[in-house]
């Protein structure tokens, strides 16, 4: 069932659309994105328990995951995956790759694996040369080349930030390049640990660009000097509920990713993904 956002906020959401009546009947309500996690942050286990790993995460209350090269019994068999993400009430939100797997000798096989698989997006997750003078503009043409390629095919491609991204570059840094110079298509998988740890406000980067940011990362990077703060969803210094107000009134955001890439306290992976989760629902419940 979708979840909606509460009468209280549409006065809120206002301020953020361009159109916007004084009414507050269902219809013109935004919907909650769903809820995925990337399996990067679970990597220690998922390698020696794939679906225990997988149950676990769903036990938590996501509705999706979003891959990153790790398949258990399932890495020759998509349609099985499927099924047993199905069985866990799971979606394949989507999943990381590099450009290497959508080159011309292996594209077909990559989207026909994750096409089967019934993943939405596939996103670039690393690229040194998309914080280079001359690499970004490579980036950006790959990324406008792939998204005509993969349209045929109901999927998306897209580009996923670190903090280099958030350099300085022609007056603008290096990821406005590249969100000015592809496709409207092109998803900008913002991750808000890296940019708010890069200085800079993640809100502002939804709403410079509308319906670009059809996932996002949840992710605390801490800045640097930060006291008394955990990497912790709720735990941190992000503003998550005015974040979330900016994706669901303008980023156009379908799944919002959860990703722990820090352990504190001697937490599990899984621990503090389940800790992330729950801050992550006060938010939302707050709404």
């Amino acid at each position: 069932m979708k979840r909606l956002i509460k009468p209280i906020l549409w006065a809120s959401f206002c301020t953020l659309l361009t159109a916007c009546s004084h009414g507050t009947k269902e219809s013109e309500m935004k919907t909650m994105p769903k809820l995925s996690v990337q399996l990067w942050s679970v990597k220690d286990v998922i390698k020696t328990d794939f679906t225990g790993t997988l149950e676990q995460l769903a036990a938590m209350g996501f509705e999706g995951v979003e891959f990153a090269g790790e398949f258990g019994v399932y890495k020759d068999d998509p349609q099985g995956l499927k099924q047993y993400l199905s069985s866990l009430n799971l979606q394949a939100s989507g999943a990381h790759v590099s450009f290497e797997q959508l080159n011309d000798d292996n594209f077909t096989k990559t989207v026909n694996f994750y096409q089967q698989l019934g993943a939405e997006t596939l996103i670039i997750g690393w690229d040194e040369r998309a914080w280079h003078p001359e690499g970004i503009k490579e980036v950006v043409a790959l990324l406008n080349k792939l998204e005509q390629k993969l349209q045929p095919y109901g999927i998306k491609t897209g580009f996923h930030n670190h903090d280099h991204e958030f350099d300085d570059y022609l007056e603008q840094t290096y990821w406005d390049y590249l969100a000015k110079n592809t496709g409207e298509n092109v998803v900008l998988q913002q991750d808000v640990g890296w940019t708010t740890y890069a200085g800079k406000d993640p809100v502002d980067y939804v709403q410079r660009y509308p319906q670009r940011t059809y996932t996002t990362h949840y992710k605390v990077r801490l800045p640097e000097g930060s006291i008394g703060k955990l990497p912790i969803i709720g735990k941190d210094t992000i503003n998550w509920s005015a974040l979330l107000q900016a994706n669901i009134a303008v980023g156009g955001t379908k799944w919002i990713v959860v990703e722990q890439e820090e352990y504190p306290n001697g937490l599990s992976s899984l621990a503090a993904v389940a800790l992330s989760k729950k801050g992550l629902d006060a938010y939302i419940a707050n709404l």
